[in-house]
Order: C-alpha cells, then structure tokens, then sequence
C-alpha cells in the first residue's frame, strides 16, 4: 500500500492510503492467514539462503514474517501508518511508513517482494517507481511482483488500482533496468474470489 504523493512529485489517488488508515484491521484480518506459499516457491529459491529481502509495500507484515522464519533478513516498509505499525506488531521488527519513491536505504538486497502493492500506482508513475526500487537490488537481484490482470486503471471501493498484463508490464520495464524472467497467472488466494485473475511476475536486474 502506498500514500498520497511521493517525492519526486507524482500522485497517488489520496482515498487510497485512506482506505487503508480507516479499514487497516479489517485488511489486516482478511489477508493474513492467507497461504502465499505457492507465491514463496517460485520467488524464494532464487535467493541464497539467508538473504536479504525487502518488502515493499509489507500490508499485514504477513510476507515479511514468512521470510524471517525460514532465515531471512527482512526490511520492509507500507505507506499506511496504520498498517505499518500492525505489521511491526506482528514481525516484532520496525517497519518504516514510507511511499515506494521515499524509500532509501545504505543496504542492497537479494530479493525484492511487492505483492499486491505496486498495483496501486498510477500507470504513469511506475516506471520511475521500477527504477527507484531496482537500484536497492544487487546485481542479478530478484524481483517479485503481482498485479491484477487486465488493462487500464480504475478507481473502485475506495482505492485506485493499475492493471496489468505481460505485454504492458514488459512494455513499462523498458529502461529501468528490469527484465521479465517469468511470469504466470493465478487465482486470487482468498476464498470467494477464485474468478479474480492475478499477473505475477519475476524480474531480474539486468
């Protein structure tokens, strides 16, 4: 989740970070026991062992707490205060409340993780979004991430959603340093919404 401007000066719709300041528990409650294992199992072997990760745009802390168990280092971060300050509850870690374009940090990661997060950015912001995360990552670093599949943009329930698919998110990458090494589509996990369709993506660092 993200907030409602960045620092280089593009716009993120404002309901968005508010949906999620005003609805945090709910989400909290409705993704955190859901099973991303298939998800972990195309991202996590490509990383050395005990790598470093960043999870960007955290929700829950629910990822971010999956990889500390299996040896992990993980930062992460979530433009919504409140579900910042949950997800810290639940990884007894700090979790930063920043936007994706305010993040810095000194370290480089194996791994980056954005899983139902970068789908909140505008069509027209994230490439330059690609490019500020791909410069935390090491070179041939991994690079997750999921949107819904489709075209175009919409506002709906509150929040502001990017749609994708392998053509345009190819088509987006172009010169940010980023290459599709694999995507594939999925149901959404949770129960009740099989019809939904997910893009899901590795990248690598070229």
């Amino acid at each position: 989740m993200i907030g409602a401007h960045d620092i280089a000066g593009s716009s993120i719709m404002p309901q968005t970070i508010d949906f999620y300041n005003q609805n945090a528990p709910t989400f909290y409650d409705s993704t955190i026991s859901i099973d991303a294992g298939s998800l972990y199992q195309e991202f996590l072997p490509l990383i050395t062992a005990g790598g470093r990760v960043l999870d960007a745009g955290c929700g829950s802390g629910r990822d971010s707490l999956a990889f500390m168990r299996q040896g992990y280092e993980v930062e992460a971060f979530d433009g919504s205060p409140a579900m910042a300050e949950l997800a810290s509850k639940l990884t007894d870690m700090k979790v930063k409340h920043c936007l994706f374009r305010e993040y810095h940090s000194f370290q480089q990661f194996d791994g980056i993780w954005a899983c139902a997060s970068l789908l909140h950015v505008p069509h027209t912001d994230l490439r330059d979004t690609f490019i500020h995360l791909a410069q935390y990552l090491k070179p041939e670093g991994v690079f997750y991430c999921s949107f819904k599949q489709g075209q175009g943009e919409e506002d709906r329930g509150g929040r502001h959603f990017t749609h994708l698919d392998n053509d345009e998110l190819e088509s987006i990458l172009k010169t940010t340093g980023l290459h599709i090494h694999k995507y594939w589509i999925t149901q959404d996990l949770r129960p009740g919404r099989e019809d939904e369709r997910w893009l899901n993506a590795i990248l690598k660092k070229d």
